[in-house]
């Protein structure tokens, strides 16, 4: 049964929503009771799908739990070509192999958002691989390429003398003929995907199909202020631990916190009006943030797990111990600078992080005795036979072994 309530039909289509394209009309049809079918599709160029990724898959959600259709497709087609609608330079080719190797386990992680049992599940590669050169050459003649290169990103890099390739010229059209193969009636996706969405729109006209609804959602900060992606490295996995998984969401700047419960949770948006009222009147920010890592991992670890992270948490800080179950890291060299090894050890992103780090006075190594000194140095070396605990901001600890 499809659900028709004015006040659920009205959160879905604003809350963690950019645009929607056309709204009247999607509006009109999720209130005519009709079952629609809502497309996503993630191209599997890594293994993890990580919480920006799960801003499309939560909607792709709350349509399901409205009594819609979903699709979800994994792009083992396209993420072979590589979309770069997102990028400033020309996203290389991936090898198919490794393609399969990153989607093993896609279906497991949607599922820890979505009902897979009620949802179909695609691979594009089972249309788009069988397309003819005169099927392409059919649905390239409806774009032009000034309609490509107009797109900011583009013009970026073509004004730079930047490489463009053919190849990802046609990556929209690839992306819309999956709205083609399914039927789409609503096509969800990031505001990067913009062009992307409305080519499907365009040739579903062209293949005699109603056009596709748009519902587009903004994109996230990572941990370390960019937009989160695998290729930085930035990301918080649906699959991590559930340790790692708190502790990066506290180690989160707190300027995200509340985009990040109305995007990346499903908790009652009065009660995130509260937490930002409560954040505006001095509220210390660490405990609305305790609230926001406890409820993503409840939703992906359970109430139980996420429970004995928060008593964690609350004891280490409380009576400032050391974490017992801190990670290992294998190192060759008995001695390193300071700046080398919290890059190898993924505790930084980048050598810019580690000097922020060091000047914040965050950075801190512990000898086996427990005895802790702040490293003032980027250049520093630390002889792990004397210090072989290392610390990064209030959350970031590994244990270095030889």
């Amino acid at each position: 049964m499809v659900i028709t309530d004015e006040n659920k039909i009205k959160e879905l289509l604003t809350r963690g929503v950019d645009e929607v394209i056309d709204k009247d009309d999607l509006e009109k049809r999720l209130k005519s009771g009709k079952q629609l079918r809502i497309k996503l599709g993630i191209d599997p160029t890594s293994p993890n799908i990580h919480l920006g990724r799960s801003i499309p898959i939560l909607k792709l959600r709350d349509f399901q739990e409205l009594g819609h259709k979903i699709v979800f497709i994994i792009g083992d087609f396209t993420g072979v070509i590589g979309d770069t609608s997102d990028k400033d330079s020309e996203r290389p080719m991936l090898e198919e192999e490794k393609i399969k190797e990153n989607m093993k386990n896609y279906i497991d992680q949607a599922g820890k958002i979505i009902d897979i049992d009620k949802c179909e599940i695609h691979h594009n590669g089972d249309w788009l691989s069988k397309l003819t050169y005169l099927e392409i050459s059919k649905q390239t003649n409806i774009f032009s390429v000034n309609e490509f290169i107009s797109r900011e990103n583009i013009q970026k890099r073509l004004n730079e003398g930047k490489r463009v390739s053919l190849r990802e010229v046609l990556y929209p059209i690839m992306q819309g003929y999956d709205s083609i193969a399914i039927k789409a009636d609503v096509e969800l996706g990031g505001t990067d995907q913009r062009f992307n969405l409305l080519a499907g729109r365009e040739m579903q006209r062209y293949y005699k199909q109603e056009p596709q609804n748009i519902v587009t959602n903004p994109l996230i900060e990572g941990l370390d202020g960019r937009k989160m992606s695998s290729s930085w490295g930035n990301t918080i996995n649906l699959f991590e631990n559930s340790k790692d998984m708190f502790g990066k969401i506290m180690s989160l700047k707190d300027e995200f916190i509340i985009k990040y419960f109305i995007f990346v949770t499903r908790v009652d948006l009065n009660i995130i009006k509260e937490y930002e009222k409560d954040l505006k009147n001095s509220v210390n920010p660490r405990d609305i943030k305790l609230k926001l890592a406890h409820e993503i991992v409840r939703m992906y670890h359970g109430e139980e797990v996420a429970k004995k992270e928060v008593e964690n948490f609350i004891s280490q800080f409380s009576e400032k111990k050391l974490p017992e179950d801190m990670k290992e890291f294998k190192i060759k060299n008995q001695k390193s600078k300071i700046i080398d090894l919290l890059i190898e050890t993924e505790l930084c992103f980048s050598k810019t992080e580690v000097r922020k780090m060091i000047e914040q006075g965050a950075v801190k190594a512990y000898d086996k005795n427990e005895n802790v000194r702040k490293i003032s140095d980027v250049n520093e070396v630390v002889d792990i036979d004397k210090e072989n605990i290392i610390q990064v901001g209030k959350l970031k600890y590994i244990k270095i072994v030889k």
